[in-house]
């Protein structure tokens, strides 16, 4: 794994600045992740509570990420994320505000709700147009992979580091300083935003109304073949896949018999996973084999996924969660980095927004769902029920291979961006950015 294929994009200075402000903004965002989850369920003891308030926190983009995709397409994207951030500051400065105070309890639980359900509008608005954004950010288009690589690191890092931070401070002081730390960390990145220069060449007014671009993306992806697999893929595992995340406070107290560092440290063993999976990709000079890494990764996660619904040793879930983590990466980023290098660039927004629902729109449903079907037959019978289905799909991913590979060829020929299929002509030296 050469360290200088690893940092390629770095060696841009725009792409850096929001590299570094980026990085620790998602420290925050991860220690209220963790928090949130631990507080709601501390005051409430209710796991349906605990999928509610993750349902409302990404709900919104069902509606509004397809519109904010058009918005991409045809805006300043530097402007509107600059926005959304200053936004995010102000709703975690009022969350945090109100926990402090003690306004927020067991009996007065709707600010949370409000809260939650504006954060949603904020990222469903934020996460499509910050898709978009990275290839603003870079000079040349082989950077893509490793740009889109390098922010799932970014990420990664933050879901190793948060949590971990959060089970400290919130035995140390309480959940109320979590999200003073979240909305704290919000200033670098919009410093750093502040600080980007990006000549916007401003796009001709659109002949046809919003919801017109809007069912034009739409049409577009139906008509591939490769995206409407990857997209799916993405709906699968976040569905059925991903919400055992919204499990982990209920396994760290119930099951594991923890407390809050317990829950820091299961979602930091993921986070490890998800940092190594994020390296590996950022290492690779192109999509070459992708897709295969993709399905058999989805593979692994669903068997760990079984094997940490039976679990009740701290260690032994601990390695499943490091497992797992890995295995959601592969097939998360995975599927970005060839999405990204495949689509028209004129499409590049609403494609994107339909990668942003899969994951954020589906996910709530999986958080309720799971939430719903807990309190009903036990965590352990609701987690072990999505990995055979992820399992299922799987298989019919492997059916699917050799297809999927001969679809992205032909789009990668039809938009001339075949060099994603290529190495890196001319390696960069480039020192790590602390």
């Amino acid at each position: 794994m050469p360290l200088k294929n690893i940092f390629v994009a770095l060696q841009v200075k725009n792409y850096r600045l929001f590299f570094i402000g980026q990085g620790i903004s998602l420290i925050g965002t991860w220690i209220q992740r963790t928090t949130m989850g631990w507080f709601v369920y501390r005051l409430t003891n209710s796991v349906f509570l605990l999928g509610l308030i993750s349902f409302l926190s990404m709900i919104p983009s069902v509606f509004i990420s397809p519109f904010a995709g058009d918005l991409a397409d045809r805006t300043n994207r530097h402007k509107i994320i600059l926005i959304t951030q200053i936004s995010a500051l102000i709703q975690t400065s009022v969350l945090a505000a109100l926990v402090l105070s003690g306004f927020i309890s067991k009996t007065v639980i709707w600010p949370l709700i409000v809260l939650s359900l504006m954060q949603g509008i904020i990222e469903a608005v934020d996460a499509p147009i910050r898709q978009s954004f990275v290839i603003d950010l870079i000079e040349k288009k082989s950077m893509l992979s490793n740009a889109i690589a390098m922010n799932s690191a970014a990420f990664n890092a933050a879901r190793l580091i948060g949590p971990s931070i959060a089970g400290i401070l919130i035995i140390s002081f309480s959940e109320g300083v979590c999200f003073t730390f979240n909305a704290i960390s919000y200033i670098p990145v919009i410093i750093m935003l502040l600080f980007i220069k990006i000549k916007y060449v401003k796009s001709p007014p659109s002949k046809h109304s919003t919801l017109h671009n809007v069912m034009e993306g739409w049409k577009y992806a139906y008509s591939y073949f490769p995206i409407r697999f990857l997209i799916s893929n993405i709906i699968i595992f976040t569905l059925f896949g991903m919400s055992y995340a919204t499990l982990l406070p209920v396994f760290a107290r119930d099951v594991l018999h923890g407390d809050s560092r317990t829950l820091g440290l299961l979602m930091s063993t993921a986070g490890v996973g998800a940092l190594t999976g994020a390296l590996y990709l950022a290492s690779r000079q192109n999509i070459k084999g992708l897709s295969y890494r993709m399905v058999i990764a989805g593979f692994v996660v669903s068997i760990s996924l079984v094997v940490f619904s039976f679990s009740s040793y701290l260690y032994l879930s601990m390695f499943l969660l490091l497992i797992i983590g890995l295995g959601m990466m592969l097939q998360m980023a995975s599927t970005n980095t060839m999405l990204q290098s495949m689509i028209n660039d004129r499409m590049r927004g609403r494609v994107l927004s339909m990668y942003t629902m899969a994951y954020m729109s589906i996910a709530p449903f999986g958080s309720l769902m799971v939430g719903s079907l807990s309190s009903r037959f036990g965590v352990k019978a609701t987690l072990l029920c999505t990995a055979v289905i992820c399992m299922l799909w799987a298989l019919n991913g492997l059916r699917q291979h050799k297809n999927l590979t001969r679809g992205i060829q032909r789009m990668l020929i039809e938009n001339n961006n075949q060099e994603s299929y290529r190495p890196i002509s001319s390696p960069i030296n480039i020192g790590i950015i602390k």
